[in-house]
């Protein structure tokens, strides 16, 4: 019996340490499979930390299409370019992750609909949107 309890308390606290670690909620948009979409179109456009320089469209960049936008990134912000990784755990309990190169500003990981394909497969695609954790990570 000490065992259960142990083992619920101890549940307890890696779920409430989960949730303080990255809990995001990823949608898509169609915008970032278009590998012609310019970079001058988007918050990393410009600027010291802009990318349209070394990138002028989306599908110049090594790992298109799992390129978006970030919360928190703003124009010229030295969140431009950096990796993100996603990870989504399916109802079933399937564990998929894809890297994200941040080229955008958005309120949620908003990413490529083939990138997000590859995250959640197409029920997640049909919800529009699926709750993930993400971490920065290097390129």
């Amino acid at each position: 019996m000490k065992f259960i309890a142990s083992l619920a308390i101890l549940s307890a606290t890696v779920l409430s340490c989960l949730a303080q670690s990255g809990n995001v909620r990823v949608t898509y948009d169609n915008m970032y499979d278009d590998p012609n979409w310019p970079l001058s179109a988007t918050a990393c456009s410009n600027g010291v930390n802009g990318l349209e320089n070394k990138y002028p469209t989306l599908g110049t960049i090594p790992n298109f299409p799992f390129v978006g936008g970030i919360p928190g990134l703003t124009w010229n912000s030295t969140l431009c370019g950096t990796c993100w990784q996603l990870t989504y755990v399916a109802p079933g309990g399937a564990t998929s992750s894809v890297k994200i190169f941040a080229v955008d500003e958005s309120f949620t990981y908003n990413i490529a609909e083939e990138a997000f394909t590859t995250l959640a497969g197409s029920a997640g695609v049909a919800a529009g949107a699926v709750n993930a954790t993400a971490s920065q990570v290097a390129c």
